[in-house]
């Protein structure tokens, strides 16, 4: 059962990986976690303050994955691996959009990585910056792939039953 779920679960994703510019429902807890990033990096200033929402979108699944990771849940982790990948598509497309600044912001106000990428001199680089972090969302999501049908067997109970045969 648990590698019919990562199958299922590694399509989405992929599919995901496929049209990152989509709204996924997991897409609105990503949200509040990006918001409150800006509030938890606010007593470091201004810029760690707007990095701190991407900063946070990225470090909650991560910590997920350790804390899972830490407990041996390995089939665990592997699925919230997804998380992260879908996670870096989100910031990819963010990012790209910071020259141009055509997305709609949820709250107004400052275009985080409008602001990012002028301040670290990469603002004429936007789509190749966004480019990069989608790539790295692509290949988490692969990862993810990999690990959660590998890890969605009991491979201690298969060599248990290979060697009592």
């Amino acid at each position: 059962m648990k590698t019919i779920v990562a199958i299922l679960v590694a399509i989405y994703f992929i599919w995901a990986a496929a049209h990152p510019v989509d709204w996924r429902f997991i897409d609105n807890a990503n949200l509040a976690i990006h918001e409150a990033g800006h509030l938890v990096f606010t007593p470091f200033g201004e810029f760690i303050s707007i990095a701190g929402g991407t900063a946070l979108q990225l470090l909650v699944p991560a910590l997920c994955i350790i804390y899972f990771l830490f407990r041996r849940e390995y089939f665990s982790s592997s699925l919230l691996l997804f998380w992260l990948g879908e996670n870096f598509l989100n910031v990819s497309v963010y990012a790209a959009d910071a020259k141009n600044m055509s997305l709609n912001l949820v709250f107004g106000g400052i275009h985080d990585w409008n602001y990012l990428l002028i301040h670290l001199g990469l603002i004429d680089n936007a789509e190749t910056v966004g480019q990069i972090i989608r790539i790295t969302g692509i290949l988490i999501i692969i990862a993810a792939s990999f690990l959660s049908i590998l890890t969605s067997r009991d491979w201690r109970s298969a060599q248990t039953m290979h060697i009592t045969k």
